[in-house]
Parts: C-alpha cells; structure tokens; sequence
C-alpha cells in the first residue's frame, strides 16, 4: 500500500515537471478521430458517452476508448483495452502494449472523461499525441487546451457543451 502511494507521488512529480515545459499548439483541423481515457471507477456510463457522440456526428469507427480501473480482476474481461495502476512502472512508463498504442496514436480529439487527478491518467493525457485535449476543470489546466466546469456524472451536459463550443471553434 505504501509502496504504491509513493509510486503515485513520484509519477505525479514527474507529469507535474513535464507539464510546466509544455508548449500548447493548436490546430485548426476537423474532428474526425477521437480518443477517450476513462476513469472506471467512478463513471460506469462509458457506451451512452460514446452514443452520446455518435449522435453528434462523429463515426463509431474513429472512436479509440482507453479504460481505467484501480484493481483489476484476475479473470475479468474487457470489451475495450484496460489499465491500472498496476502496469504503471516506477520510471513513468507503461509495460502494457495496448496503453503505449493509444499513447502513440495521432487523434484529432481527445476526451480525458476522468475528474479526479490519479497518476496513471494525468501519464496518459500528457503523453498522447492528440493534437486537441479536452477534460474537466478539476484537473490541472496546463493539460487540457480545453476544459469543462461540470461533473463525471454529467455526462449529457459535457458532451452538450463539447460540441457547443466544437462549432465554435469550427472543429466540426
């Protein structure tokens, strides 16, 4: 338990420096893919956000999803990729494919749907190549272009939002 705390802390640390020497370009392309980290833990609506999206006008087919869960069952099965904390080194890499893919995909958009500020998350925000990031305002405004003053729950409200000030932008 102690050991993961400070695994915690000194990944925190280490996305906290790299954020302060972060230069934010924006770009003024469409939308057309998305990519979507999930806190698990708190937020279970994951297929009515992407409905959600879909309804607004962007292909099921661009929609790449990253999971997150705190523990992970020995024999669970997932419909999307999944992390945790446990695939997290104390190096801020992570031994999981599936999470080093995402990270390295280019997306057009994407969606940090998470609200509280957990290591693993804040990594995989930093690190991705997506060229417009998108979150809550609860977590640390250096790593999202864009940010959201509402809650996980309100997952209806974000996603009207979202769009709201997408059109704005003329990003779709």
């Amino acid at each position: 338990m102690f050991l993961n705390y400070l695994k915690n802390f000194f990944t925190k640390k280490i996305v906290k420096n790299t954020l302060s020497n972060v230069g934010h370009s924006l770009t003024i392309n469409q939308i057309k893919t998305v990519g979507i980290v999930f806190d698990e833990t708190y937020f279970y609506e994951r297929e009515a956000l992407i409905q959600e999206l879909v309804f607004n006008g962007i292909s099921a087919n661009t929609i790449q999803v990253l999971v997150f869960k705190d523990k992970i069952k020995k024999n669970e099965m997932f419909d999307y990729p999944t992390f945790s904390h446990k695939d997290l080194s104390w190096t801020a890499t992570f031994n999981k494919s599936e999470v080093n893919h995402f990270i390295a995909q280019k997306f057009d958009l994407l969606i940090n749907y998470y609200d509280t500020e957990k290591s693993a998350l804040l990594l995989v925000s930093n690190q991705s190549k997506a060229s417009f990031k998108v979150g809550f305002s609860s977590i640390d405004n250096k790593l999202n272009h864009f940010m959201i003053n509402t809650n996980a729950e309100n997952y209806k409200v974000f996603i009207e939002e979202l769009f709201k000030y997408l059109k704005i932008l003329n990003k779709i």
